[in-house]
């Protein structure tokens, strides 16, 4: 059964774990042509409007959940088109926050809710959710943007990375004022990761092996994560305790990796990698990778397959979409369950996402790793056992996610 909304098609699917699909009006004038690419989707805070950045500078704001069956119905009138004139890279809502800053940011309830989008010139314009109106553009960078993150502590910072090789951190809350411009990188910046706690951002870059980490609170660069070898990083996020950051790369002909590090001591706890049978081909470039805002599931896409890790568990529950429909990204809703990917041509796919328990020591963990470091969990009088838990010293040390079966 297909729903119609304007612009889009909402496509009911009943196989494997797609829930629902969204098709834009505009479809390739050429395949493989540029400008048509959903090259991001977010959720907002609450999970009660999905942004969809369906190429040709269009962004769609709609209800969540799709209910709409017909788009001139009253019931769709809060679905938005927002016209950007330009090639959107990136999408943010904003303010951002987890139920923990919600206790030191009280007056956060008070900010309306922002939708950022980043485009190809080097502005990003911030919209009012609620009317679909352009509030404000902020300017500066020289070259297209190409992620957006707000700060999770319910202000309105946000963070922007660029291909002019910058990232610039604004206070959206003080009219006019410049932002703090972070440099260091010799190339394209592509992704960057605010830390739960608001204290840390992590940025990649496309041809540079390492990954930056610099201090929200001092804007000063603090270390690398480096690594041994060339590649492209893809994408990076931190986990929901802060504890975590995993990272995506690739080699154009030796495959992808998948690793999970320490941000504090800047140790790689484990490596996921594509198999020696699927390295060589050409469509199976990372592309995006995603922590669970509530478990510790990580997701990840290529060009052939969505995948999604439950890390505590060490096992795949998610291994869906070998439609070769060349996926550029993905994100989770915020309560779980559901996990969209945007395509190269311009579509949408909502897929069921397993609901697992987290086990009690897991939610213990996370409580303890959301306010302090490695090194302060080290210095615990603990046994030893504990403390690799703690840490995450005992998640296995590498893994191969890929078989060859899916690499035909």
């Amino acid at each position: 059964m297909c729903t119609s909304f304007r612009g889009c098609t909402v496509k009911e699917a009943h196989e494997d774990d797609l829930i629902a699909e969204l098709k834009p009006a505009l479809l390739p004038r050429l395949y493989g042509s540029s400008g048509c690419e959903t090259w991001s989707v977010r959720f907002s805070p609450d999970g009660s409007y999905f942004a969809w950045s369906m190429g040709y500078g269009i962004v769609k704001l709609l209800p969540w959940p799709l209910t709409c069956k017909d788009s001139a119905e009253a019931g769709c009138s809060e679905e938005k088109t927002l016209n950007c004139g330009q090639m959107v890279w990136a999408l943010a809502f904003g303010p951002c926050r987890s139920i923990r800053m919600d206790v030191l940011h009280q007056n956060a309830r008070d900010h309306e809710l922002l939708l950022a989008t980043g485009l190809n010139n080097g502005a990003i314009q911030v919209w009012v959710v609620s009317t679909g109106n352009l509030r404000f553009t902020l300017t500066g960078h020289e070259a297209p943007v190409r992620d957006l993150v707000f700060t999770p502590n319910g202000s309105l910072t946000l963070a922007s990375a660029s291909r002019d090789k910058t990232l610039r951190i604004w206070n959206l809350a003080k009219k006019g004022s410049s932002p703090h411009v972070l440099r260091g990188p010799n190339y394209w910046v592509f992704r960057c990761s605010v830390s739960p706690d608001s204290s840390a951002i992590a940025s990649v870059c496309n041809l540079d092996s390492k990954v930056y980490l610099w201090s929200l609170r001092s804007y000063t660069f603090m270390r690398h994560l480096t690594y041994d070898h060339e590649r492209t990083m893809a994408s990076c996020d931190f986990s929901q305790d802060g504890a975590l950051l995993a990272v995506a790369s690739y080699h154009s002909t030796t495959g992808w990796w998948l690793d999970l590090w320490d941000p504090y001591t800047a140790d790689i706890l484990t490596r996921v990698e594509d198999c020696e049978v699927c390295a060589y081909r050409s469509d199976n470039l990372l592309t995006s990778l995603s922590f669970s805002p509530v478990s510790l599931q990580l997701a990840f896409k290529d060009y052939r397959a969505l995948q999604i890790w439950d890390v505590e568990r060490d096992k795949l529950v998610t291994n869906t979409d070998h439609s070769r429909a060349g996926g550029v990204c993905c994100a989770f809703h915020p309560h779980g369950g559901v996990i969209a990917t945007g395509c190269r041509d311009g579509q949408v796919k909502f897929w069921r996402v397993p609901q697992l328990v987290s086990s009690l020591r897991h939610l213990c963990r996370v409580a303890l790793r959301f306010s302090i470091s490695t090194y302060q969990v080290e210095a615990l009088p603990l046994p030893k056992k504990i403390l690799e838990y703690l840490t995450y010293r005992d998640i296995p040390k590498q893994k191969i996610i890929y078989c060859k079966e899916h690499c035909s």
